[in-house]
């Protein structure tokens, strides 16, 4: 997404936001939708919870797989077939 739009938006007494609708269609937030708030260096990136999950996947997919081979690979033996019944 190439398209950039900046927007003002106050925030309340409980300190919540409004995001406007221009920005809700553009980046396609939906009621109920989760978001996930990331503060850093004195800013604050608001992104759609799925889009975070799936590039949480891509980033450390490979890394879980392998992760998941080298245990097997450790644990599954027959000294270690107690821990199967817990």
């Amino acid at each position: 997404m190439s398209e950039s739009t900046l927007k003002t938006v106050s925030v309340s007494e409980k300190g919540q936001i409004a995001i406007p609708k221009e920005i809700q269609i553009l980046l396609g937030i939906k009621k109920g939708d989760r978001l996930v708030l990331t503060a850093k260096n004195e800013k604050l990136l608001i992104q759609k919870a799925t889009k975070v999950a799936k590039q949480i996947e891509v980033d450390f997919g490979p890394l879980t797989k392998m992760s998941e081979q080298t245990a097997k690979k450790l644990w599954d033996n027959k000294d270690d077939e107690i821990w199967n019944s817990f």
